[in-house]
């Protein structure tokens, strides 16, 4: 089953734990927050300083957390050529 996640701001939580991130293809929206928790949250928790900025999708993206950053007026057009192409090559050659 070909499955694509879609995260917006904010993808937060359990969805950031779970199901947001199994996709085989992740697309995020440009300066979506995605984080685990907020930030005042991990500082007080660790004890130590979350960088201005980590917790927006181009800082996850630089890190390889997910595939494309695509705005939400090209997302159905890229979502299309993704299907597309899923159908055209079947992971199954059998």
């Amino acid at each position: 089953l070909f499955y694509v996640s879609i995260l917006t701001s904010p993808t937060t939580g359990g969805v950031t734990a779970s199901f947001g991130m199994l996709g085989d293809i992740i697309i995020a929206e440009p300066n979506a927050y995605i984080a685990f928790t907020g930030k005042r949250v991990i500082e007080q928790t660790l004890k130590k300083t979350v960088p201005e900025g980590s917790q927006v999708a181009e800082y996850s993206f630089h890190k390889g957390l997910f595939d494309p950053i695509v705005p939400r007026n090209p997302l159905k057009g890229v979502l299309n050529e993704l299907f597309q192409l899923h159908g055209f090559l079947p992971l199954n050659q059998d």
